[in-house]
């Protein structure tokens, strides 16, 4: 049964218009539906074969204003490193008694940062860790010996993605209680991030859809064009 909030927010969108970023940043706070601090989220599907290891994309952005969410992070580490992490502001800091706490289910965290010494022990973890993308990887900055910067840069807004196994890249990059203006840059530097990643191998359009939605809300189409510099 659609809500009459719902049945409002529908009406506001046409779902045969291709808005431009700037109004889909205005369109999505006026659309939202729920009395908290929605996530504003954006799916970009690309012109990839992500089956194909050239063309699986993924890597990370520090959104200029960060996503308006506070992340937990879990720094494994061998104990000459922990103060530095402990003072960078990490949430969780050890090494054997999480490990144990995650083969026994426990995945309380937005982020997990290791050093490369421990990696050959939280290998054994791709099972639980692999399935809800909190694996610790060089290419996505959570595998190094920085770990007082590496807990910043998330801390700051930095954010990790992939394209999924259809070709769709999705990730939050606000809440809608920031300004219009706020939720258009920091879509845009997503956006150009994914541009510069684009695989050589790939063929054809790249940007092919891209839509915007809050939780909870209709989806608002977006404009390829309006976002390609």
């Amino acid at each position: 049964m659609i809500t009459k909030k719902r049945k409002i927010a529908n009406a506001k969108v046409d779902a045969d218009k291709a808005y431009s970023l700037k109004e889909a940043s205005s369109l999505v706070k006026e659309i939202n539906t729920t009395k908290f601090d929605s996530s504003v989220d954006l799916h970009i599907r690309l012109g990839v074969d992500p089956k194909k290891a050239d063309q699986a994309v993924r890597g990370t952005v520090s959104l200029p204003h960060g996503t308006g969410k506070t992340k937990k992070v879990l720094v494994l580490c061998t104990p000459d490193k922990e103060e530095a992490a402990k003072a960078a502001g990490a949430d969780f800091v050890g090494l054997d008694e999480f490990i144990s706490k995650i083969e026994g289910g426990w995945t309380d965290v937005d982020v997990i940062i290791a050093t490369p010494s421990v990696m050959p022990k939280i290998g054994r973890l791709g099972k639980v860790l692999g399935p809800r993308n909190l694996m610790p990887n060089p290419k996505t900055g959570t595998v190094t010996n920085d770990v007082a910067a590496a807990v910043n840069d998330v801390k700051g807004g930095k954010i990790a993605f992939k394209v999924d196994k259809v070709g769709i890249v999705h990730a939050s990059i606000g809440r809608v209680s920031f300004p219009p203006e706020k939720i258009a840059a920091n879509s845009q530097e997503l956006i150009n991030a994914i541009i510069r990643l684009k695989p050589a191998t790939s063929k054809g359009v790249y940007l092919k859809g891209l839509s915007m939605a809050s939780t909870m809300s209709p989806g608002i189409m977006i404009d390829t064009k309006s976002v390609q510099n």
